[in-house]
């Protein structure tokens, strides 16, 4: 079978993803899929590995201190990332996908970081005897873990939100007896992942609080949508690459990093801000639902 750019972008693209993944990487990284998966038999875990040694490549580089030495580092780092975007990628278009390949290239990811931190911070630290290199490798290190463990447990907030909701809702038709139709109870993936929308009989949306305080944010999240950019314009790739490359390029390892360090935090807060107001729409969407079925419960004939 012979796979085209259309194959590609239909089928391994993700419906939202980082802006700098967007418009930086995967307009090579889907030609370069093509190619790789036309030509070569080279599997997802190959490419996973050439990344990983890529990364460390990276922080041999940057462990040189010399500017020229950090624009190659730099240069190397988004190779390895470009690397590591293809090996899903290739997965998803030929279905070769394995639980190994996602823990590799979860537990590869950090070691990279790691690595090209200690490397960075310390070759810098090295050169110029300056402390605040060594504070900010350990804050780098920290940011990276807060991000990737804060994604996984607000993940599980939402998850479990939307089984609150759907549990209520099943309780409330016929007692708890009926199910929800499958078609009910399907997320849409095409959401952004910061969003909690359940699809019940209609959609219940659980920013609604939000979207009322920010009246602005809706045409701002519409037009990023239509470029495929999450709403989560500073997460860890954003990070990542302020470390990594913005900083060693325009030689500005200390500002680049406290700045992109900054941004992070301000936009970890702005999800736990739209957290806590999700929780109060959803009180008041499990409000209504279990009102509307209290008639029902005592005999009484809703509506």
């Amino acid at each position: 079978m012979t796979f085209t750019l259309h194959d590609v972008r239909s089928r391994t693209y993700k419906a939202r993803d980082a802006w700098w993944t967007v418009f930086l990487v995967d307009p090579l990284a889907g030609r370069l899929v093509v190619t790789t998966a036309n030509r070569t038999s080279i599997t997802p875990n190959q490419i996973t590995w050439g990344a990983f040694v890529l990364g460390l490549g990276s922080a041999w580089c940057f462990l040189q201190a010399e500017w020229p030495w950090l624009v190659a580092g730099a240069a190397v780092y988004h190779v390895s990332f470009v690397l590591d975007c293809m090996d899903g990628k290739i997965a998803r278009l030929k279905g070769t996908g394995t639980i190994l390949g996602g823990w590799l290239d979860y537990v590869f990811d950090r070691i990279r970081v790691l690595a090209c931190t200690a490397a960075l911070m310390w070759g810098q630290y090295r050169a110029t005897g300056q402390e605040v290199y060594l504070l900010l490798g350990i804050a780098v290190v920290f940011l990276d873990m807060l991000r990737y463990v804060d994604a996984l447990q607000i993940a599980k907030v939402r998850r479990q939100m939307r089984r609150t909701l759907r549990h209520a809702y099943e309780e409330s038709v016929s007692g708890g007896a009926a199910a929800l139709p499958a078609s009910l109870l399907r997320e849409d993936l095409d959401n952004d992942p910061d969003e909690i929308t359940v699809r019940l009989t209609h959609a219940v949306d659980l920013q609604q609080e939000f979207r009322s305080r920010f009246s602005w944010y809706p045409g701002m999240r519409e037009w990023l949508r239509e470029h495929r950019i999450r709403t989560h314009l500073v997460s860890g790739i954003e990070f990542q690459m302020a470390v990594f490359i913005v900083g060693p390029l325009l030689g500005a390892v200390v500002p680049v990093t406290i700045g992109s360090a900054v941004l992070l935090l301000l936009f970890e807060a702005l999800i736990m801000y739209k957290l806590v107001l999700s929780s109060r729409d959803l009180n008041r969407a499990l409000a209504s639902i279990r009102s509307s079925a209290e008639p029902s419960a005592s005999g009484t004939p809703a509506g």
